[in-house]
């Protein structure tokens, strides 16, 4: 077949062009399956040249690696403006194995007469930094744009968003529908100028990093490229916005590190929000910390942050569970032995506190430490120094506490098992971290927070919860608080292997309790509601006919918001 006519394939020789930039691989076939073109980034992707492979059917080339032994061709066609995507790992001319995604749209022409189909594969082992040119206008490049692995968005020269492709969708937690028209700096925040610079200087600023603002209002890192967009004449009409999410890599480097921060903790409810604003003073601070709360409140999480914002960050933070460790033991295992104190002490070993000289100890469970230790702590508090096992010399070190419980010393205390002068050394800054089950409305930021946890490292196919599915975790109780919802979260995406969590791959007993009474105090509110925002409420049902979806955005709040008011004013259709 002859080669479609040049002014038929303008727009995709500025699409080559643009993916060349990109290092995507392109070729394309005419309606007899003969390669017709074969760019640049094709021929370093299969390890084979242009010239080898133009004018070749490209089942005899490609089959049996780019097609996994099968033509694409007349499916891509059948399906018509829709264009086919999957992954793949094939190995090039030189068996080097490569983990690719594979693009197959038909072409045709203006008379919408079929004349062969083009075949875009990305490897996604590296995605490069450029783009130059591109002509927005074009429908099939919205088409493929949608189909990359990258969030893809497109501004006009005032920032307002004009496309925004599934992988940002999914990124940022928000529909297309409600990003469109309005302005990029309510996601990017400082990404917002680097677009504006871009799209001003007419230049490329590449591998800017900084951060997202997704609908859950999550900071997530992302490392970003921002171009000036131009028309067919060359024209600035706007500005064009690749984003690559590094949360797992960003995730991985502070699991490593241990460099947890105030964005690890999740929280609007007021108890967590005085907290938020008392911590960067405490860690400014030397002075011994206690943190009461029940268990999986994230108590251990407080104290690393707490450390990490303090001037120790780069020295050790040390953990010691006093419940985890036999009383013989204890002692030897914080403060050390000398060689020669009991039998099997062949050489001298430092303790916990050694090892944290410099920087921060974390006493957790502190309420199970024996009295006899109780003394020795005291001393290190007071005075900064104690014996190690078996020593005739005192050992000083410059060690900050923090101590952590779930029992509530000012109890033990009075029932004689914790002693009341070290309970009034450690209470000097007492922070307390509320049950879940007293700070409800924190409950969906903390399912999308650990959502977006388990789905990146684990590769989930689940990446929604459902609407009844997420009635049944909103009423639940959570007496294992924060560490009871990630083990039932990830109980739900290992057992679903579909898009969207449903009530059937919740744990069992979640089923089986019966949604809480609301409580005796809120119960006027209810039924009367504040402000008249019950009739809001209603109105904005009513007028799109109970979708909760549509009314929530009218409401201007998020779904699960609406779902607890509709609950709390008992309102259903």
């Amino acid at each position: 077949m002859k080669a479609p006519p040049y002014e038929k394939l303008v727009f995709y020789e500025q699409l080559w062009s643009m993916l060349g930039d990109l290092h995507i691989g392109v070729f394309t076939v005419d309606s007899d399956r003969r390669i017709t073109s074969f760019n640049r980034a094709a021929e370093l992707l299969t390890g084979y040249k242009e010239e080898e492979v133009i004018g070749k059917y490209c089942h005899e080339v490609l089959i049996n690696d780019l097609c996994r032994g099968e033509c694409r061709f007349h499916e891509a066609v059948e399906a018509e403006q829709s264009s086919l995507s999957f992954d793949l790992e094939f190995s090039d001319r030189h068996f080097e194995r490569r983990a690719i995604t594979k693009i197959v749209t038909p072409l045709y022409n203006l008379k919408h007469d079929l004349i062969g189909c083009m075949e875009i594969f990305q490897d996604r082992s590296a995605f490069a930094e450029l783009i130059d040119r591109v002509h927005y206008g074009e429908r099939r490049l919205k088409i493929i744009l949608d189909n990359l692995e990258i969030a893809v968005f497109t501004v006009t020269r005032g920032g307002l968003f004009t496309f925004f492709n599934t992988v940002a969708e999914k990124l940022s937690g928000f529909q297309r529908e409600e990003v469109l028209g309005k302005p990029c700096s309510m996601l990017l925040g400082q990404g917002a100028s680097l677009m504006r610079q871009a799209v001003d200087e007419e230049k490329t600023l590449s591998n800017k990093k900084g951060t997202l603002t997704a609908k859950s209002r999550r900071q997530i890192p992302v490392r970003g490229n921002y171009m000036a967009l131009k028309n067919e004449k060359g024209r600035i009409i706007g500005g064009l916005a690749t984003i690559q999410d590094l949360s797992l890599i960003d995730r991985l480097q502070r699991a490593i590190n241990s460099k947890y921060t105030f964005g690890d903790m999740i929280g609007r409810d007021p108890a967590m929000q005085r907290i938020f604003d008392t911590v960067p003073v405490i860690a400014d601070s030397e002075a011994t910390v206690l943190i009461e709360g029940a268990t999986g409140t994230g108590k251990d999480l407080l104290a690393k942050v707490i450390h990490n914002s303090s001037k120790r960050a780069k020295r050790p933070l040390v953990n010691v569970n006093c419940a985890a460790l036999p009383d013989t033991l204890l002692e030897s295992e914080m403060f050390g032995y000398v060689k020669g104190a009991f039998t099997g002490a062949l050489k001298d070993k430092p303790g916990r506190f050694h090892e944290a000289d410099g920087g921060t100890i974390f006493l957790d469970e502190i309420g199970d430490l024996p009295l006899p230790l109780q003394a020795k702590l005291l001393r290190v508090l007071e005075d900064k120094e104690f014996y190690s096992l078996g020593s005739r010399k005192t050992t000083r070190v410059d060690v900050r506490i923090i101590a952590a419980t779930n029992q509530g010393l000012d109890r033990m205390v009075e029932a004689k098992k914790f002693r009341q002068d070290l309970f009034y050394r450690l209470n000097v800054i007492r922070l307390e971290i509320p049950p879940l089950r007293e700070r409800r409305g924190d409950i969906p930021l903390l399912i999308d927070h650990i959502m977006g946890l388990l789905t990146t490292t684990r590769k989930a196919r689940a990446q929604a919860i459902s609407e009844d599915a997420m009635e049944i975790l909103l009423g639940y109780d959570y007496p294992g608080n924060v560490r009871e919802l990630e083990n039932i979260l990830e109980h739900a995406i290992i057992i679903c292997q579909e898009e969207m969590i449903e009530p059937r791959h919740l744990p069992a007993f979640l089923k089986r309790r019966p949604l809480p009474e609301p409580h005796p105090r809120r119960q006027v509110e209810s039924v009367r509601g504040a402000d008249g925002e019950r009739e809001k409420i209603i109105a904005a049902l009513e007028k799109h006919q109970w979708n909760r979806a549509r009314a929530a955005g009218e409401l201007r709040m998020d779904r699960t918001t609406l779902w607890r008011k509709m609950k709390r004013y008992r309102l259903q259709p």
